[in-house]
């Protein structure tokens, strides 16, 4: 949960400053178009900060990280697939600032970053149904209602 915990932080940090470059980098141009950069801080915030702490609850209420492999594979391939393509909204939408052509890889490389993106979500739902599988019947240890919590009153 701890290393989840610090890549959600970290990409609500760089979310906030894709906002400001793209405000600084449009206001020193002086550019007034339509530009990839003005997407880079919603989808750092929204696929790493909001993305990031669902997951943290997820993992605190149905225990995903028990399910290691996947979970942790879902959780390197969700990040690498937002870098990769918030990095190539980023290169994009400097080259638009800037009025200069992309190669054509700028956009594959990001749709290869979206496919990675795609992955990590179905690497984090085979986690989830196999948490919910694994507990069918059963409480979570992390939803305990006040009626079977344990009171200083119980004999044990």
């Amino acid at each position: 949960m701890k290393k989840t915990f610090t890549l959600t932080a970290l990409w609500t940090a760089l979310g906030l400053l894709g906002g400001l470059a793209y405000r600084e980098i449009t206001k020193a141009a002086d550019f007034t178009g339509t530009t990839q950069l003005a997407v880079v801080h919603t989808h750092l915030l929204t696929l790493g900060t909001i993305v990031g702490l669902v997951l943290l609850v997820l993992d605190r209420s149905f225990g995903l990280s028990r399910f290691r492999r996947t979970f942790t594979a879902g959780l390197a391939t969700w990040n690498l697939g937002l870098a990769v393509s918030t990095a190539m909204m980023f290169v994009h939408g400097l080259a638009q600032v800037n009025g200069t052509e992309v190669s054509a890889a700028v956009p594959g490389i990001a749709g290869l970053g979206h496919m990675l993106l795609t992955a990590g979500f179905v690497l984090f739902f085979v986690a989830l149904g196999r948490s919910l599988q694994t507990d069918a019947g059963t409480a979570s240890p992390a939803v305990t209602t006040a009626a079977t919590a344990p009171t200083a009153n119980t004999v044990h």
